[in-house]
């Protein structure tokens, strides 16, 4: 291919795009050998929309990653996949129809979608939500399969999977089978956070705190002697709830209390008072109401002093019809139904006409635990849910995190923290729709009640309980006396997400492939998911193999908004890169990318892509120069200082670069890489470009061409990585191949340092700066130039002097001896 007159990065996504396709150059294929294989276990984007460019940030690193490797001579392993189970794909197909699932509705094979952007909310069967969340989630991945392609990810796009595919159904549900089998996975009924908005269970590792408006209320208990205890609660709702006072054993103050009982206010239940180390003396009145459940510190008292449970809150969020037993009937009916927030307001209308209400609520903003993707505060219900274990592995958990390589090796701290933090086993179970059905249904007994499980065979799996029919039994048994009944819940998205190793390897599925790529060379993922499927992505590994899923793992930090806040959807904040690609180029964009240190939050700044927009085109730029010489012969050698300590140079910038890849510090390389390249042609170029053209002589010539062309050579490989697609399309101007499938560049061991271009380019940038003072054109002619040079830099000014003189138009150049390097100019002003 020749070299065009105008080169340009329009249009050059495009091209390569479908080229590297149709070849098939980044294919995997399975080596003898699993030294050869480079395996990347890579992030599925949640497909609820569209990508933002904090997935453009991240993903981009990883492909630097994966395009150093394949050039090291690996064979790179990078499936992508897509997360399209769960709440958010619920919800944007909710919005998107104007559709509500009803599971109590039949199947309706005939059901026609509602237009995009329908009012009227339509409620459709279990199934044909489920229809309409495939429908949408294909359109999606097909949008974010083109933009990726677009970005220039050098996936192998024939390995592609969904955590809702048969596939990935297939690997959960086995997974989930083997632990249950062996006991680390269970059912039981236990407290559990819970959404009332999405009316389903949350995880531990699914909150966070937000500040949240409420009121401490002063509410008075009755003692035994007919004397008032005072406690203080922002949820007075939960006084029917409440099932003990809580005081810590060394205060004296209730000292006398513990081993009595006292009396609610307004439902006139007797309720123990007991110590516990958990409670705060200095926080309110020194003594809490227990109550089942307001927080995770009455689950811990409840369990931990084995407490009665009296459950008024519902899965809607609603107070529950029937008391528990010994409430004030008339008190509690004027609640039965309400709301929490309509509770609270009737509870405390009542409290002052008892006279138990010590003073007015005190308006307070505090800390309230949240589901991540909800906008209601977290209730605390009594649920049978699905656990797997992972409390009683902590101690394997932080072994594993040793054993990982981390990059940035700072924040493994958070994964050690969260492992150490465990509070409670993991909850795998949604109240959900879309996702990985649990493979189980129990039989149901004489009286129609379902009891003992019925389990698949592996060999059936995967099995969707609520329409397959378990060996044995006939569809008609369904939810019939003797007959059985499946499971509605389905598995977190993370259930089957931790599991993404297993998908992508073939684990017990292609043992050529497992045994080639497993455990997996990178996790690369962002830091706010280190708790998360991070974390749950080694305990299913432990789980099942008893090694870590990965060696090494590399993290990106944040991209945020110009106020310095998360980029996120449910933020409104985010900014969609479409239009970035196309007005900057995808070189632009992943050069900013790059820019990202790993680990690091990171502001969206458009000035970084003009930045590199302008390196891509000086790239292709500088090689249409470079290639406009003629080529050296080829027996032509490097012989003149400049041209080898150039090489010298280059030969450092090549060994930094690799040693920072080597270590996932990508932004460091691009840094360095940088910095030569504006030294090659804002310095180097210009000293050289009249001798390459032979204006000094043959000899000189061959050595300055055949020196810009290894420069140019082993620049496109090292910007390879960061900008494919100039960089391509500048190799392709004179080499077969890609180059990226070309080896990654070695020191070459040039006999020279780097300083007489350090010394040449310092000389330069004085005439540059006096001419630019004086108003002249860098071509102007100087009348004479003065370097005073020390002793042992004589020689090297003298060598290099023929170049200083072409690139300055220098008419006489004098080098005088001097303790230290000083430039004078005389300019020819006429």
């Amino acid at each position: 291919m020749g070299v065009p007159d105008r080169p340009s990065l329009d249009g050059l996504a495009e091209k390569w795009a479908a080229q590297w396709e149709a070849k098939g150059l980044y294919r995997f294929s399975v080596p003898a050998d699993r030294a050869a294989v480079f395996s990347i276990d890579t992030p599925p984007p949640t497909v609820s929309g569209s990508l933002h460019v904090g997935h453009v940030f991240s993903y981009t690193h990883t492909d630097i990653v994966a395009r150093y490797q394949r050039m090291r001579g690996k064979h790179v392993f990078y499936p992508m996949g897509w997360d399209d189970n769960g709440l958010p794909t619920e919800r944007r197909v909710q919005n998107y129809f104007g559709v509500r699932c009803e599971p109590s509705l039949p199947y309706d094979p005939d059901f026609q979608a509602p237009a995009p952007g329908n009012k009227k909310v339509v409620d459709v069967s279990r199934r044909n939500f489920v229809e309409l969340c495939e429908r949408l989630t294909v359109e999606d991945e097909k949008a974010f399969e083109d933009l990726w392609r677009q970005l220039g990810l050098s996936v192998d796009w024939t390995l592609t999977y969904t955590t809702i595919g048969r596939h990935s159904q297939r690997v959960s549900q086995r997974a989930f089978l083997r632990q249950l089998h062996a006991g680390e996975a269970y059912q039981a009924e236990a407290p559990t956070l819970w959404d009332v908005g999405f009316r389903t269970a949350v995880a531990q590792a699914e909150l966070e705190d937000r500040d949240h408006p409420g009121a401490w209320h002063r509410i008075a208990f009755h003692g035994p002697a007919g004397d008032k205890i005072h406690i203080e609660t922002t949820r007075p709702e939960l006084l029917p709830a409440c099932v003990a006072l809580i005081a810590h054993p060394d205060d004296e103050r209730y000292q006398h209390l513990f081993g009595t009982t006292v009396t609610t206010p307004v439902f006139g239940m007797t309720v123990p008072v007991l110590a516990h180390e958990a409670a705060e003396r200095d926080r309110g009145a020194g003594i809490a109401m227990c109550c089942t459940f307001g927080d995770l510190t009455d689950v811990r008292w409840w369990r931990e002093l084995k407490l009665p449970n009296r459950t008024v809150i519902g899965r809607d969020g609603r107070i529950l019809p029937d008391g528990p037993e010994g409430v004030d009937r008339e008190a509690y009916d004027r609640l039965a139904g309400a709301t929490a927030h309509t509770a609270r307001e009737r509870v405390v209308g009542m409290l002052r006409e008892s006279g138990d209400l010590d003073g007015e609520p005190r308006p307070v903003v505090r800390p309230v635990k949240f589901y991540e993707k909800g906008d209601r505060p977290l209730e605390i219900v009594a649920s049978k849910q699905w656990f797997i274990r992972s409390a009683a592995h902590q101690d394997v958990l932080l072994r594993r995190g040793e054993q990982l390589r981390w990059h940035p090796a700072n924040l493994k701290v958070r994964y050690d923290d969260w492992v150490r933090g465990l509070n409670g086993d993991w909850l795998i179970s949604r109240q959900r729709y879309f996702g990985v059905p649990f493979p189980v249904w129990y039989a149901v007994d004489a009286d129609g009640e379902p009891g003992e499980l019925i389990l698949p065979g592996e060999d059936a799996l995967p099995v969707d309980p609520s329409s397959d029919v378990p060996d044995g039994y006939t569809a008609d048994q369904r939810g019939m006396p003797g007959g059985f009944v499946g499971e509605t819940d389905v598995m977190d998205t993370w259930a089957t997400s931790s599991l993404t190793p297993q998908i992508v390897c073939g684990w017990e599925e292609n043992p050529r492939l497992y045994a080639r790529t497993y455990p997996m060379d990178l996790r690369p993922q962002a830091h706010d998911i280190i708790r998360t499927w991070l974390f749950a992505t080694i305990l299913r590994a432990e789980l099942d193999s008893g090694t870590l899923p990965w060696r090494h793992t590399a993290l990106s930090g944040w991209i945020l908004d110009p106020d310095r806040k998360k980029m996120s959807k449910s933020k409104g904040n985010v900014v969609t890169p479409a239009d970035l690609l196309v007005q900057y180029s995808p070189d632009a964009v992943r050069y900013w990318a790059a820019s990202g240190r790993p680990g690091t939050d990171t502001a969206f700044e458009q000035s970084q892509m003009k930045i590199g927009r302008r390196l891509a085109t000086k790239l292709l730029n500088a090689a249409k120069f470079v290639l406009g010489f003629p080529p050296p012969e080829p027996d032509a050698t490097v012989t003149d200082l400049l041209d080898k300590a150039m090489l010298a140079v280059l030969d450092d910038v090549v060994r930094q670069a690799t040693d920072a890849l080597e270590a996932f510090e990508y932004t460091t390389a691009l840094e360095r890489t940088e910095r030569f390249f504006w030294v090659f042609c804002d310095d180097y170029l210009e000293l050289v470009k009249q001798r390459a053209y032979g204006d000094i002589g043959e000899g000189s010539a061959q050595s300055a061409r055949l020196a810009l062309r290894t420069a140019l050579d082993t620049i496109l490989r090292l910007f390879a990585p960061f900008l494919p697609y100039s960089a391509e399309e500048a190799w392709s101007w004179w080499h077969t191949g890609s180059v990226h499938t070309a080896p990654w560049p070695e020191p070459r061991g040039t006999s020279a340092d780097g300083a007489a271009l350090e010394l040449a380019s310092s000389v330069i940038t004085v005439i540059r700066k006096e001419k630019s003072a004086a108003k002249l054109s860098m071509r102007a002619e100087v009348d004479a130039v003065r370097v005073h040079a020390p002793a042992d830099q004589l020689d090297v000014v003298a060598s290099i002097g023929p170049d200083l003189r072409a690139a300055g138009n220098i008419g006489t150049l004098d080098v005088v001896p001097s303790g230290e390097l000083r430039v004078e100019v005389s300019l020819n002003r006429l």
